[in-house]
């Protein structure tokens, strides 16, 4: 049973722009009111794409979502004789509910949903958890069409399963792949599911962040393992350190990332530290190494700014790893020092590629949140109908796609603007056409 690693990136949206929204994202605050530009934004992750697909590695697409969200902006009571007049109530009178429903956040697809390959579920199938995400408003938003979504693309219910989300309530908050690691010794062989949460949502003795929220809860990530199927000896529990929250990690990713036998981290990732590496070092095997980046070497404020944890790991074939990390990681003098010297020292990493991700890293976002890693047989691969598996033609499709119908910038008074909402639609629209999806946003169906 050949098992491969595909990597499902997010295009960024149409309505891509800077509100600052999500409170403990320091780059998505520290942005707030900019000038985006969705065109940048959306050409710089093809690119990404298009680069690690050149070196081999499995990439696919999945779509944005319909912003500006009219059907939330009518349940929170903005009417009108149509959308554009129900836009223009909102502008009027509520301009930050709607940025909140023009947010493109569902671009970083890591927070997507929850992926346990088939080797470690009961029933043998690939497992779906979309995020419930309930933590912010605007991206509680996206779990109703990201699961549309995932049914449409994964709907052979022989080979997958897409669960609804989790409760949409505190005690349950779930933030997707961005707090979920899967180590394993071999392609095909079972994993082990490392889940990480902020905090727990019930037993108030244990640590918790005091400035900013801790957005998964250890009840979100032992309600996926059940749901999924997943054999307790293989699922290991870690929670973040709740300094580390506060100093800007809001996800796990930010600060840690995993993948076959290797675990990259910083030295304040995780509550007792110490026996979460040697419980992930007894269930992974002999083969585990965790690369501990200490703090005088990167401090924790520099990890943050520069993303250097929310970096891909890609395998290659000589048992080391590809870092793919943002172009920020190059330009501080510490990341740069440290990642140079990891590649001379001819320990797991091998080299390091950055790319230019800045649009996305303004709000918050590197290379790691972008992607969704979904790894499947080839017969599961087969199973799936839609054209998201990514080679030149269709990147090249994208690329033309993105240069017809986005604007290259938009500010917080642009949301407002009837045109934008006809212009995404159009988009939209001719996407899932291009991809195959059928009709998986609000506004088609609705229409048709």
């Amino acid at each position: 049973m050949a098992l491969a690693e595909i990597n499902f990136d997010g295009i960024p949206g149409p309505t891509h722009n800077y509100a600052g929204l999500a409170h403990g994202n320091l780059a998505a605050e520290r942005n707030a009111t900019h000038a985006a530009d969705p065109r940048g934004a959306a050409l710089q992750g093809i690119a990404k794409m298009r680069a690690l697909a050149a070196r081999g590695y499995a990439q696919a697409v999945l779509p944005p979502h319909e912003r500006p969200f009219v059907p939330a902006l009518r349940a929170l009571g903005f009417a009108g004789t149509d959308d554009h007049a129900v836009v223009a109530a909102a502008a009027r009178a509520a301009p930050t509910l709607l940025a909140a429903c023009s947010s493109a956040a569902a671009m970083w697809t890591a927070n997507a949903a929850t992926v346990s390959p088939s080797p470690d579920t009961a029933d043998g199938r690939v497992h779906f958890t979309p995020a419930n995400l309930v933590s912010h408003f605007h991206r509680s938003l996206e779990a109703p069409v990201t699961t549309r979504i995932l049914r449409a693309i994964f709907g052979d219910p022989v080979r997958f399963v897409v669960h609804a989300p989790l409760p949409a309530a505190p005690q349950f908050g779930d933030e997707g792949a961005a707090n979920h690691t899967r180590f394993a010794t071999a392609a095909d062989a079972p994993g082990i599911e490392f889940f990480v949460h902020g905090a727990s949502a019930y037993d108030t003795s244990a640590p918790r962040p005091a400035r900013y929220p801790a957005r998964q809860t250890l009840e979100a990530s032992a309600a996926i393992a059940r749901r999924h199927g997943l054999a307790p000896a293989r699922t290991v529990h870690a929670q973040q350190l709740p300094a580390a929250i506060d100093a800007g990690v809001f996800h796990n990713d930010v600060i840690a990332v995993g993948s076959g036998t290797l675990l990259f981290c910083h030295e304040h990732a995780f509550v007792d530290q110490a026996a979460v590496l040697a419980q992930l070092g007894d269930a992974v095997g002999d083969a585990f190494t965790a690369l501990v980046v200490p703090a005088h070497a990167v401090p924790l404020d520099v990890a943050v700014s520069t993303y250097l944890f929310n970096s891909q790991l890609l395998a290659r074939a000589d048992g080391r790893f590809t870092l793919v990390a943002p172009l920020e990681c190059r330009e501080h003098p510490a990341t740069a020092r440290y990642l140079d010297d990891a590649v001379a020292s001819g320990g797991p990493l091998a080299e390091v590629l950055t790319f230019d991700l800045r649009q996305s890293m303004r709000n918050g976002g590197g290379p790691a949140c972008l992607r969704l890693r979904v790894t499947l047989t080839d017969d599961e691969r087969a199973a799936v109908g839609a054209r998201v598996f990514g080679d030149d033609a269709l990147f090249a499709a994208l690329e033309a796609w993105v240069r017809r119908h986005y604007r290259d910038r938009i500010v917080a008074a642009d949301l407002a603007d009837p045109a934008l909402l006809d212009e995404s639609r159009r988009a939209l629209d001719e996407l899932t056409v291009l991809l195959g999806l059928g009709a998986v946003y609000d506004f088609q169906r609705d229409h048709r």
